[in-house]
């Protein structure tokens, strides 16, 4: 069991007043989360000790208690480690850092702030280069890659993903920055942070501590003389009024966007002060998302809905009835710690811009009659897109009613 085994190998550590001691328990807690496949890692201060919980597919798991003595020193370790400042308890403090074994190089964020009984420390792992994703690994239908692909192959415009934070939005970005990243382009990028590095393409690091965000980055990205820019966020007015004007005058521009789905992107931007002309103008194409957990395959297996789930789940499903009976899930083994779960997979529906969708957006239309057009031109909603994978066996039903009401 992944969870159980983590437990025990972070708990063997000797805990010695020792900083040798401190050392090899630090480790251990980030090795473990590394093959875990953990996303992130808590340490959260509590009354009796110091809590060690791994998000892993997305679900955060209780790992161990360090004893409270030795809180102190965990936090201090990190901090050393990330180069932050030891003898600053009251502020929060971001930092970065990289640990080397023989099971592989982890890269670390950290984050780091008071609380109520100390200082806490939430440690996001990082691959150091970027993984080998194709836009069908991500979970996109063949119908809704073939719709990415011929708006990544236009010369300007702009490609936003949405959804919320933890959804894949970044993942999916890096996937189409790869998949455009040939000798005869130019890609730049202005990031927070990098996430993944990739060969043969420009990334830029936002610092606010020397003003480089990524509205006055962005305007400086426009003088390296590039096709295609990634933006990581359009974050607030000046960035999305830079970010459209880039794509009305020859760049394709990718970015992400806080919606809950890919028809509120539109109306957002209209919220952020971008004139109606200018979004029916430059957006090609709207990417909704979420992520779900699969099953695991080693301990996947049939079952039937009894007609009472039937009719619960129709209540809950009301856009597209349940026309088949036999699902799937994880009875729960040692591969997947007892979760019947084991990996991730995305969950989208992808918009694109037609004629229809153009208009209703010059007469500024709400999200609900922007997705009605939509999905009378052939976009595939998000839940319907959930239910199909948990039909195929990728998900559970459990996982698509989870995702609904994130």
């Amino acid at each position: 069991m992944h969870t159980a085994q983590s437990s025990r190998r972070v708990q063997s550590v000797p805990l010695e007043p020792t900083g040798i001691s401190v050392v090899a328990l630090v480790d251990a807690i980030i090795f473990d989360a590394f093959l875990t496949r953990s996303s992130d890692v808590h340490l959260d201060p509590q009354d009796n000790g110091l809590a060690v919980r791994f998000r892993i597919d997305g679900i955060l798991q209780h790992i161990a208690l360090i004893p409270k003595s030795h809180h102190n020193e965990v936090i201090s370790r990190i901090k050393i480690l990330s180069a932050l400042r030891t003898d600053e308890h009251q502020a929060a403090q971001d930092g970065r850092f990289r640990l080397s074994s023989a099971d592989g190089t982890v890269d670390v964020r950290v984050s780091i702030a008071p609380t109520y009984y100390g200082e806490n420390a939430v440690m996001r792992l990082l691959s150091d280069s970027a993984e080998e994703f194709t836009l069908e690994a991500l979970g996109f239908s063949i119908q809704n890659a073939e719709k990415v692909r011929r708006a990544a192959q236009l010369p300007y415009g702009m490609i936003l993903a949405t959804g919320p934070t933890g959804s894949g939005k970044t993942t999916t970005l890096y996937t189409l920055v790869k998949m455009l990243n040939t000798p005869d382009s130019s890609i730049v990028t202005i990031e927070d942070p990098i996430e993944y590095s990739i060969g043969g393409i420009n990334q830029i690091q936002v610092n606010p501590r020397t003003n480089l965000t990524f509205a006055s980055g962005l305007r400086a990205l426009l003088r390296q003389d590039p096709n295609i820019i990634m933006v990581g966020e359009i974050r607030d007015v000046e960035t999305a009024g830079i970010a459209v004007n880039t794509a009305l005058t020859g760049h394709l521009v990718l970015s992400t966007l806080h919606t809950n789905d890919a028809p509120t992107t539109l109306p957002r931007l209209l919220d952020m002060k971008v004139e109606p002309y200018l979004i029916a103008s430059t957006v090609n194409l709207a990417i909704g998302q979420r992520l779900v957990r699969t099953i695991c395959s080693a301990c996947k297996q049939e079952y039937m809905l009894s007609e009472h789930e039937r009719a619960s789940l129709s209540a809950t499903f009301p856009e597209k009835s349940l026309d088949t009976k036999i699902f799937f899930q994880g009875s729960g083994c040692e591969a997947c710690g007892g979760t019947g779960y084991r990996g991730r997979i995305g969950i989208q529906e992808v918009m694109e811009l037609s004629q229809p969708l153009r208009d209703a957006i010059l007469d500024k239309a709400s999200a609900a009659h922007l997705r009605s057009i939509a999905t009378a031109h052939g976009m595939i909603p998000m839940l319907e897109d959930g239910l199909e994978k948990a039909r195929a066996g990728l998900t559970t039903l459990s996982e698509i009613i989870r995702m609904r009401y994130e």
